[in-house]
């Protein structure tokens, strides 16, 4: 039975790399999948899926306006799918994840969606807010922070590393821009510093 996933963590816990493996799994067992990421990280190169470990994959595309349902009825009619993988599922709208809960039920299709939980200041994202309350299975991918506790937030930081407290909330970087931390030293660098 296809089922609705939701791997989630901080940065830096190998998601695009558990996605990539997951892919790889199937295709080498001669399925076939889909794999999407959010048009507005370019931070590889747009269509692709990267690992910091060095591998990588063709993905298609999604956008605000993205039809999610109708684009892989149509890729699954051209073409069984075995199963859908998201990666930055954060940046999905609400209404997104509620047409990943159709392809779910309707087309009987597997999706994993991998993204992060909140942001840098500690704000649940839409997409996932909605996944957290509509996936059938939720599976935390774990990393550390620098004193060794389960990191299970990020900040933002400068160009001296210092934390920033304000902004918008979608700002496209990697460790250049975002540190994972617990929660402990993101209160210390965020919350208390908002008081």
């Amino acid at each position: 039975m296809a089922q609705l996933y939701f791997y989630y963590s901080s940065m830096n816990a190998g998601k695009s790399t558990h996605l990539l493996q997951s892919s790889y799994n199937y295709r080498e067992r001669g399925q076939h999948t889909l794999i999407y990421t959010a048009e507005i990280d370019d931070r590889f190169e747009k269509g692709k899926v990267a690992s910091r470990l060095g591998i990588s994959a063709d993905a298609a595309l999604f956008n605000k306006t993205s039809d999610l349902y109708h684009e892989i009825a149509t890729a699954h009619q051209l073409k069984k799918l075995d199963c859908v993988l998201i990666d930055e599922a954060q940046f999905l709208s609400k209404s997104q994840v509620k047409q990943l809960t159709d392809v779910v039920d309707h087309l009987s299709i597997p999706v994993l969606a991998y993204g992060i939980r909140t942001d840098f200041m500690g704000e649940t994202f839409s997409g996932s807010a909605a996944l957290l309350a509509w996936a059938d299975k939720l599976v935390e991918l774990k990393t550390i922070c620098h004193c060794g506790r389960k990191a299970n937030f990020v900040i933002r930081v400068n160009e001296d590393g210092e934390a920033i407290t304000g902004g918008q909330q979608i700002e496209v970087g990697g460790n250049e821009k975002y540190e994972a931390l617990c929660r402990k030293h993101f209160k210390a660098l965020v919350w208390d510093q908002k008081t």
